[in-house]
């Protein structure tokens, strides 16, 4: 099979390829092994669920430049038997591939998750594979232990090895993937969709990471960074986002950092995130299949795939107690910054002056988070303390590439589409006067941008910028949230489970 090329600014590709996946999977492993050299001594965290006081180990940011990682080469899939396309790195010298190498090692040899971008959020990763390497997830996150893990894999040949189990097998055994899911696969990998799975009888998963359930979520990330750190440690690692349990999950690094600071060792510093919100979870096992979580993937493009035309939504925009949750974020608040939220539902006026002060009496600062019709400062009449300038600036607009520009069933764009970049948004400061007689009002301002796709790239990051400038309380902009939009649908289930007032 001929290997297709592209210009892409961030990879260099090549006409040699070996096509055999085990192959290359044995040529990255030895290129690992080859280039490794010594690491400091790593603190491993006990094997525990509930957070615990522990001595705080030192965490470090290493960042690692895609573009200087080597040389990508993809071969075009064979319709026929590949699923997705081969690939490869012929990995170059440099402190960026020794950093992902450490990591790797980590993720081998200790039960200290890492912190490392995918294209959603970042996330915080451990071998999916020992219970005392997932319970380490649980503890560092505070995450409730009856709360299931994704496991990201590099590889179907990876996903089929844990769909499989312990049980010996030839090649031409049957393929273990279910039919249902093939379609999805072949448009949507590596990217931002998770697929529930059935667990084997000898399963090679720890039983943490399925909470008991039968089933286990699985997710090939279309991060080239994430991809390359899953082959280096080679494991499958199990991977919620990478935030303290109940905050809004991290778009980039230092959100990491400032949650998870003295709990992990590591954090792959790869940029902010391209999608902005976690994967859609899919249930193709149940009949009709559903969505069991909005994110990345729509509603009206999995209805594009054979075998998915009736898909139904199966999830809710309140906490679901009472329930055993058959994917992550179905049953506990989560996404929650330490502000009091106020969520405007889409079409909702924005507040007048007074309605602003009666909402936010008492309170010495309020954050504004914008998207489609609100006037920047609500149209109050402020004093901007940063020289005028409006930096509401949240990524690249969606003419050049949003998450959902893009459809083409061909899912080389896909992993070419592994580097993108976009910026971070921030606040601008101003003051209201209240009154003649009253306090001055601290208001930061930041607008996400009209697009879906830069609203729902920026949201968790604004509200983490909102928190770091102590604002009491975060007012929010909601957006519509069609049945067939669910990128739309993805962001106001995350503002409604983090909000504790709705408008």
């Amino acid at each position: 099979m001929p290997t297709r090329l592209f210009r892409y600014p961030n990879v260099h590709f090549a006409r040699t390829f070996t096509s055999h996946p085990r192959v290359s999977q044995a040529q990255a492993e030895t290129a690992a092994a080859e280039h490794t050299r010594p690491l400091p001594a790593l603190n491993t965290t006990p094997p525990f669920y509930a957070r615990k006081t522990t001595t705080a180990m030192e965490t470090t940011i290493f960042p690692v430049n895609p573009e200087k990682l080597g040389t990508l080469k993809i071969q075009e899939a064979d319709k026929q038997d590949r699923l997705i396309e081969e690939w490869d790195i012929e990995y170059a010298q440099g402190q960026d591939f020794e950093s992902l190498q450490r990591a790797a090692k980590e993720l081998r040899e200790t039960d200290t998750p890492v912190a490392f971008p995918t294209e959603t959020v970042y996330g915080l990763g451990a071998d999916a594979t020992r219970t005392s390497a997932v319970r380490a997830i649980f503890a560092a996150k505070g995450r409730p232990a009856d709360n299931p893990l994704i496991v990201h894999v590099h590889s179907l040949s990876q996903l089929r090895s844990l769909l499989r189990g312990s049980a010996d097998f030839t090649e031409t055994a049957a393929d273990p993937i279910p039919e249902i899911y093939k379609p999805l696969i072949r448009k949507f990998w590596p990217g931002p969709l998770t697929m529930i799975m059935p667990n084997p009888e000898g399963s090679q998963l720890a039983p943490e990471v399925t909470a008991g359930l039968s089933t286990f979520g699985a997710r090939m990330p279309r991060s080239i960074l994430a991809l390359a750190l899953l082959r280096l440690s080679t494991v499958p690692l199990a991977a919620p986002s990478a935030n303290a349990s109940t905050r809004p999950s991290p778009t980039a690094a230092e959100h990491v950092k400032d949650d998870l600071e003295g709990r992990i060792s590591t954090i792959i510093d790869g940029g902010p995130c391209e999608v902005g919100v976690e994967s859609t979870v899919v249930d193709g096992l149940s009949h009709p299949p559903s969505i069991l979580r909005p994110g990345g993937i729509t509603v009206e493009q999995l209805r594009q795939c054979p075998g998915w035309e009736d898909v139904i939504v199966g999830y809710k925009d309140k906490h679901e107690q009472g329930i055993k949750p058959r994917a992550p974020g179905m049953k506990y608040r989560h996404y929650s910054p330490k502000a009091t939220v106020v969520l405007y539902e889409a079409g909702t006026p924005a507040p007048a002056v007074e309605e602003l002060l009666e909402t936010v009496a008492g309170r010495k600062s309020v954050g504004i988070v914008r998207t489609k019709t609100w006037a920047k400062n609500l149209g109050l009449a402020v004093s901007e303390r940063n020289g005028g300038v409006d930096s509401q600036t949240n990524g690249v607009s969606s003419s050049t590439g949003g998450v959902q520009q893009d459809s083409s069933p061909l899912s080389e764009s896909n992993l070419l589409r592994s580097v993108k970049q976009h910026q971070v948004p921030h606040a601008v400061h101003s003051t209201f006067q209240c009154g003649a007689d009253q306090d001055t009002l601290s208001i930061w301002d930041i607008g996400l941008g009209t697009a879906t796709e830069d609203v729902a790239r920026g949201l968790f990051s604004a509200l983490r910028e909102l928190d770091k400038h102590g604002v009491d309380m975060i007012l929010v902009e909601g957006i519509a949230d069609k049945v067939d939009d669910d990128i739309a649908a993805a962001v106001m289930n995350r503002l409604r489970k983090a909000a504790e007032i709705s408008i």
